[in-house]
Formats: structure tokens, C-alpha cells, sequence
């Protein structure tokens, strides 16, 4: 099964999914490792575990009402820098869940988590992988990103970005760091 297949899915059954309140809501999608994800060590490729988190993205975009706004304005969600810690393997056939929510955000930038939830041998929840990504919404128009506070506004909500957590600190100082090289 190509990611093609999972993008068509992921529209065509968002509507009839519940909202997703923006921002504190999580999404969740319900994955299989199919052969067409396997590396030459039989599990879940590396890559594209980052590929798959690209759905959970496009699933608070849409579910969240904010993609209305986004083609209206001709914005262009980009990613300026992720970083992802793998825990345990996801084996062929193997069902996950994708977990997406947003974390935090400052200027024209959000901080996102991706956790993909497997099961272990006692059928408990287990983390398979974490990832951390940082992105917006860009403006072709303007050649410019979008304040994150009038993103926001357009999902319905006005308060203030949660705290930023130190390892969130971390991975924006470590991004930003490459970003000077």
C-alpha cells in the first residue's frame, strides 16, 4: 500500500470524523505496516515513519477547520526541522497509531509531537517512536510565514502558546543551530 492510497483515505474520511479542537486537540490515525514501508531490516523505515507523521499534520489541518483558510490564502504548510527518536521496531503488518498534536508555538513557527503507539507482548501501549517537528503555515503571496497567533485566531482560539517544556527548548536551540551553519 503506497502513502498515496493512506493520503486519499485520510480526505476522503475526514469529514466524517469528529472535529479537532484547535489547539490542544490530538490526532489520531490508525496505521498497518504495509511491505511497501519495510527497509532491508524487515520493519518500518526510518524515513518513513517522518512521511507517515505528514499525515497527522494534514489530519489537524483538516479536521480542525483551519485547511478552509489554508487554500483560501494560498498558504503552504513547511517544515524548517524535525527530530525523531525511535524505541521499538514496527514489524510488517503490525497495526500503530499515529498520535499528532501541536505542543507549543512563538512568532510564525509551531513545535508538533508525533508519537506512534504500538502494543506490546502484554497488549499494554507502548511508544514505537517520538518525533518532534517544527513548522508553519508560509504565504506565497507575501514571500513570507504567517504569525502563528493569527493562525490560531483563524482555528477559533486567542490565548497565550502553552509553556515551552526544556527538551522543547532543546530541539529549537539544536534547529536553530544547523540553521546558522
Amino acid at each position: 500500500m503506497n502513502l498515496w492510497f493512506r493520503v486519499i483515505w485520510l480526505f476522503l474520511t475526514a469529514p466524517f470524523r469528529a472535529r479537532i479542537e484547535a489547539p490542544f486537540g490530538v490526532s489520531r490515525l490508525d496505521f498497518r505496516v504495509w511491505p511497501l514501508d519495510l527497509d532491508t531490516n524487515l520493519h518500518l523505515n526510518n524515513g518513513r515513519y517522518l512521511t507517515i507523521a505528514d499525515l497527522g499534520r494534514a489530519d489537524l489541518l483538516l479536521r480542525s477547520g483551519l485547511w478552509k483558510a489554508v487554500l483560501k490564502e494560498g498558504l503552504l504548510p513547511m517544515l524548517s526541522g524535525s527530530a525523531i527518536r525511535y524505541r521499538r521496531e514496527l514489524r510488517p503488518f503490525q497495526a500503530f497509531t499515529l498520535e499528532s498534536r501541536i505542543v507549543c508555538w512563538r512568532a510564525t513557527s509551531f513545535v508538533m509531537e508525533h508519537r506512534f503507539i504500538t502494543r506490546n507482548d502484554k497488549g499494554e501501549a507502548a511508544t514505537a517512536a517520538i518525533a518532534l517537528v517544527r513548522g508553519g503555515l508560509y504565504a506565497k503571496k507575501q514571500r513570507q510565514f504567517v504569525p502563528a497567533a493569527r493562525l490560531m485566531e483563524m482555528a477559533g482560539y486567542d490565548g497565550p502558546s502553552p509553556e515551552f517544556a526544556p527538551e522543547i527548548e532543546a530541539f529549537l536551540a539544536v534547529e536553530s543551530g544547523l540553521k546558522d551553519r
